[in-house]
């Protein structure tokens, strides 16, 4: 089910790429993860008892719940079942060395409607906000009735499927990696993610300022066209190219406190 979702809606597109780069994540840095190997039967049973116990609960209590929902329960206790077995064969170390790959298994599971409804509506907020700051910005002539926009010629709603769910998942993940991958301290990988958070918005109001301002001066189509549909990829470079200067500075940082602690 997993497999199909990833492949028939686009917010769960990248759940099937995860293995892969958790996997790829573990053979770079086996050495340091595998360094000190151990069975450890009551923590790795645990994990394994307390996944299948979560699982059995959320088939028996979730039935009236969405496929959503209950893929999300499903997912979550294999990922748990998958750490207990981890633990069972290498250890509690072992786990503490590779816990970000193993970690990052837990976004494998599809967001519970709950949290999505919420995320999606602070992003449509969002990127109403920045969409009617930019078009102040440039000039453009805007009425504004909550994410409804009307704009000479044309009128434009933010709707859900405009909210950029599907690109600020694959943001957060890309900016999880690249702190893991070019930074040390928690305090500069956790400085990126939190620097991501408003890019989300504003890479998504950019995208809808433009789509808009193209229709309006050169083709209405581009409402309706490939851009539209499929420019996603384009604008989420552009956050990337935005981010990049952040992440230097970060690196720039740890260098600086490197040197100030061997001066010391």
């Amino acid at each position: 089910m997993l497999i199909r979702f990833s492949f028939q809606q686009e917010l769960y597109s990248h759940t099937i790429l995860l293995p892969l780069i958790t996997t790829s994540l573990v053979v770079l840095e086996r050495k340091r993860i595998f360094s000190h190997v151990e069975t450890r039967w009551g923590v790795g049973l645990g994990l394994l008892v307390a996944g299948a116990v979560f699982y059995w609960f959320g088939q028996r209590y979730s039935a009236s719940s969405s496929e959503n929902d209950q893929l999300a329960i499903a997912i979550f206790s294999v990922v748990v079942i998958w750490a207990g077995g981890f633990v069972l064969c290498y250890g509690i170390r072992a786990l503490r060395a590779g816990l970000f790959p193993v970690l990052l298994l837990v976004l494998m599971t599809p967001i519970p409607d709950f949290f999505l409804n919420r995320a999606i509506f602070w992003l449509q907020t969002g990127s109403a906000e920045v969409s009617y700051a930019l078009f102040q910005l440039v000039g453009v002539p805007v009425l504004r009735t909550g994410f409804i926009f009307s704009l000479p010629g044309v009128t434009i709603e933010i709707a859900r499927e405009c909210s950029g769910i599907r690109s600020s998942v694959a943001m957060l993940i890309t900016s999880l990696l690249a702190g893991h991958l070019f930074l040390r301290s928690v305090w500069t990988k956790a400085a990126l993610v939190v620097a991501t958070l408003p890019l989300l918005i504003v890479k998504n109001g950019i995208r809808i300022v433009t789509l808009s301002l193209l229709s309006i001066y050169v083709d209405p189509g581009f409402l309706t066209g490939r851009l539209h549909h499929e420019g996603g990829v384009l604008f989420f470079l552009l956050a990337l190219v935005i981010l990049a200067p952040v992440l230097w500075v970060l690196q720039k940082s740890e260098q600086t406190g490197d040197t100030r602690n061997e001066t010391s």
